[in-house]
């Protein structure tokens, strides 16, 4: 696995520059293309049959005032991007789409939107319907916008589909790193836990990775921030760890570490399904 394309996702009501920033430089780091997107959703609610002109109206300007910020976007984009790097906009639902865009790339950068606009699903991406959709691993960016130096680097394993997926995914990031930390909640017996690490930690260890494992006892805490504890004890600044859920019903599964994960902004995270 390496990351010869990266895309980043742009929300369309914050500016372009911080997350252009960050994602130019991982691009720099694998010298990797770089491309980035943004869209929205011109969707208007019409009531009812009587309501319908002025919706039509409504969703005319709506859709206007979209191309207008996608084309400031996409200016502040090429001018710290430069030239090598291309550009995609559409309007529609943002999470949908850029789903569908991910066939382009090998690894998906974006972050939390701004303040106020999460809930917002026509204008910012749905994180964990995108984990669940794109195929591509997703790298959420912590909250400064700070690219992961990832020299240490906490993997949050179980023994699924899911986790070995992420492993692999994220392989660019563990070949460089110093120390890779593969961390395990405890959930049967101990025995088991420590065959399943051992086993990613010889795979990992015959791709040149410097790996080591730690099987932590069961607990009622919150599973994420186990993690995030771990992740700061070490000095890492990416998490690795497996997308787990139901888009439809957004319920999140391995003990709500993934919906814990997704709040947990204080640090990079590389999630895949």
């Amino acid at each position: 696995m390496i990351f010869n394309t990266i895309m980043v996702q742009l929300d369309v009501d914050s500016p372009a520059a911080p997350r252009t920033i960050y994602a130019q430089e991982l691009a720099r780091r694998f010298e990797a293309t770089l491309i980035g997107f943004a869209a929205a959703d011109a969707y208007v609610f019409a009531p009812s049959d009587d309501g319908g002109i002025a919706a039509a109206e409504m969703m005319r300007q709506r859709r206007q005032e979209i191309e207008e910020r996608l084309k400031v976007l996409r200016e502040e984009f090429r001018s710290i991007a430069g030239d090598d790097a291309s550009w995609r906009e559409e309007i529609g639902d943002p999470t949908r789409l850029l789903a569908v865009h991910a066939r382009a790339a090998d690894l998906i950068v974006t972050g939390a939107p701004a303040p106020g606009a999460a809930d917002d699903h026509h204008r910012v991406v749905d994180i964990g319907t995108l984990i669940l959709s794109a195929g591509r691993p997703v790298l959420l960016a912590e909250d400064n916008l700070t690219p992961p130096a990832a020299r240490k680097i906490v993997i949050a394993w179980k023994d699924t589909r899911e986790a070995r997926r992420a492993v692999a995914d994220a392989m660019p990031f563990l070949t460089d790193a110093q120390d890779v930390l593969v961390a395990t909640i405890e959930e049967q017996d101990q025995r088991s836990a420590r065959e399943s690490t051992g086993d990613v930690v010889r795979f990992l260890m015959r791709h040149g990775v410097k790996a080591r494992s730690d099987v932590l006892a069961s607990s009622s805490a919150d599973g994420g921030q186990i993690v995030m504890d771990i992740a700061r004890q070490i000095g890492a600044d990416l998490v690795v760890a497996g997308g787990y859920g139901h888009s439809r019903i957004r319920e999140w599964a391995f003990g709500g570490m993934t919906r814990s994960l997704l709040k947990q902004g204080s640090i990079n995270r590389l999630l895949s399904n």
